[in-house]
């Protein structure tokens, strides 16, 4: 198991690996702080995915040992999250904060997906066993934000695509799909308590 989390953690790890490449090797367009800033926020948008597929994941094939994988997966969309918005704040806008602010202002998908990142944070900070144990029940009603951050992700992805939506409707689809099946599990559930 340990190779196997090395393994995940390493391949993780590989797009900011051929980013950082690219850029070096200028070998990322002609607007590389575009291609950065869409990158990163494909690949937070991929691994808040993956996150919510470990659950139906290890419904469907009981590999119950998947779940160790979920924290890590959660704080990789995180670590692209930050970079995605480091990016923004520094090549993009040159820490312009009063450009920032602007931004923050009247352009709802920077407003919407500034707000999914600021969601984010708490579930990061509180994923460690320390915090599962200090919160309780609680943690679980707190990373349950999780749905909602997603959510935000993918309308701040589809509200910034002017021309083609097909990347952000394709994140629409699979969090549907996975939304739909949290939703037929607690529906279930439900009826059991019922009975």
């Amino acid at each position: 198991m340990k190779i196997f989390k090395s393994t995940v953690f390493t391949a993780a790890l590989l797009p900011v690996a051929y980013l950082i490449f690219g850029l070096v090797g200028d070998k990322l367009g002609a607007n590389p702080i575009e291609t950065l800033l869409h990158k990163t926020g494909f690949w937070t948008l991929t691994f808040l995915m993956i996150t919510l597929s470990v659950s139906p994941v290890r419904k469907l094939s009981n590999w119950n040992k998947i779940i160790k994988f979920r924290r890590m997966l959660g704080l990789f969309a995180f670590f692209y999250a930050c970079l995605h918005f480091t990016i923004y704040l520094g090549l993009d806008r040159q820490f312009e904060w009063q450009e920032i602010v602007e931004d923050l202002s009247k352009r709802p998908y920077i407003t919407i997906g500034f707000t999914a990142l600021v969601m984010l944070v708490p579930l990061a900070i509180t994923s460690t066993k320390g915090w599962i144990r200090k919160l309780g029940k609680r943690w679980q009603k707190l990373h349950r934000l999780i749905y909602v951050i997603a959510t935000a992700g993918v309308v701040h992805f589809w509200w910034l695509v002017k021309k083609d939506i097909t990347e952000p409707l394709i994140f629409a689809l699979i969090l549907s799909l996975l939304m739909t099946f949290r939703l037929a599990l607690l529906k279930i559930k439900l009826q059991a308590i019922q009975k």
